[in-house]
């Protein structure tokens, strides 16, 4: 990779910190048994008590104790085992709520289980992107086991009210589980202080390693197991424990300050602020006031999204966009349909997403870059900029 690149694309996934690198390495050439009892040799004890102590420190983390924490692969598998474990384990077939907005871990397992018999509800958002409360209200039956709301979304950022939507379920005895992928040591979230009963993480956004996630799961909820084999992770998640992985997320958990996330949130509104005053006829998607300090999602109008991807990127930036043409489904970013966008906002919608490894100068850099690319291609883009509304070009 060009070392100059000024990687924007930290919610796909963040660098490795050195430092977990570090972390990890014994555990891949020392202590490389696998975790076993007590009773057994003395690299699988060492094993397991690493196992134990990365399991602590990212259960206290979420003011949870290590008993209710369920290492896994990453998000996709913690939804799925969330979703599923929970619906599985009903006598009968119940009622499942998410949101239109989820992560495809969520809808696509949602989905996935309306086929084997279950209801299952979706609500929809705001033009914010936050969830139409009094629609998930009257959304709720006597037969509603779980509810989905993700803590923030992926693309847009905006977070979601949990500790409102915890009590409204909490009072009506149903289960809550929310996705903290992006959220997680962002935005502080206490299980203690939020009667959350079942939470998704991940290492890949903290810079820690892929390939290691976790469940929280509230000690009084009972889940199914949905991969079958041993016995580990207290019998609901087969397999070899990762345990350089679970060391690594431990240690990118340990990384994290606040120092650090009021950096971030500085550049990602220094980043809003100069597109917004220099650039014409854009559009901030999702929420001003409730949004991740990493992200900014942001649609400028009359040209695509994947034609100023590919361009920054030949310049030395790396982002992302909501274009179908840079989706393998070919369809328009779900989460700006889903705020009431149409395919043209949505094909035109760019993520930022920022690092401890960015700076203010990569700010200006791709504040810069960005206003001669957008430039360039509303010069030529059949959408044109002037008089473009009465243009019968459409990309839907």
């Amino acid at each position: 990779m060009n070392k100059e690149m000024v990687y924007l694309d930290n919610s796909a996934v963040t660098r490795l910190d050195k430092n977990v690198l570090k972390a990890m390495q014994p555990y891949f050439f020392d202590t490389y048994a696998v975790a076993t009892s007590e009773f057994a040799y003395t690299m699988g004890i060492e094993a397991k008590e690493a196992l134990n102590k990365a399991r602590m420190k990212i259960a206290e983390s979420l003011g949870a104790k290590k008993e209710e924490l369920i290492f896994t692969s990453g998000t996709t598998e913690s939804n799925n085992l969330a979703l599923k474990g929970i619906m599985y384990n009903q006598k009968e077939k119940g009622h499942l709520i998410v949101s239109e907005i989820e992560n495809f871990s969520v809808l696509n397992t949602a989905q996935r289980l309306e086929k084997e018999g279950y209801d299952v509800s979706y609500i929809g958002v705001d033009g914010e992107g936050k969830i139409k409360f009094e629609e998930l209200k009257a959304e709720i039956r006597e037969d509603t086991v779980l509810v989905s709301i993700q803590h923030a979304n992926q693309e847009i950022g905006t977070v979601q009210n949990i500790k409102k939507i915890a009590k409204l379920l909490k009072d009506k005895n149903i289960l809550f589980h929310t996705d903290a992928t992006h959220t997680f040591r962002r935005i502080p979230i206490d299980v203690s202080e939020v009667p959350v009963d079942l939470i998704t993480i991940s290492a890949h956004t903290i810079h820690g390693p892929r390939g290691i996630g976790a469940l929280f799961k509230k000690d009084s909820v009972k889940i199914q197991k949905i991969m079958n084999g041993g016995f580990q992770e207290n019998n609901l998640r087969a397999g070899v424990e990762n345990i350089p992985a679970a060391v690594g997320f431990a240690k990118a958990v340990e990384l994290i300050t606040e120092e650090e996330n009021k950096k971030l949130k500085n550049m990602r509104d220094k980043l809003i602020e100069r597109i917004e005053a220099e650039i014409d006829d854009v559009t901030l998607n999702g929420s001003r006031k409730d949004r991740i300090p990493q992200n900014a999602n942001i649609t400028f109008h009359y040209v695509e999204g994947e034609s100023i991807t590919l361009h920054l990127d030949m310049r030395g930036f790396a982002v992302s966009t909501g274009s179908a043409c840079f989706s393998k489904s070919l369809e328009a970013s779900h989460v700006i349909l889903g705020i009431g966008g149409d395919h043209v906002r949505a094909h035109g919608s760019i993520r930022f997403t920022f690092s401890r490894y960015n700076n203010d100068q990569d700010v200006e850099k791709v504040v810069t870059a960005i206003k001669e690319v957008v430039e360039n291609l509303r010069e030529i883009s059949p959408l044109g900029k002037k008089g473009s509304e009465k243009n019968e070009f459409s990309l839907q």
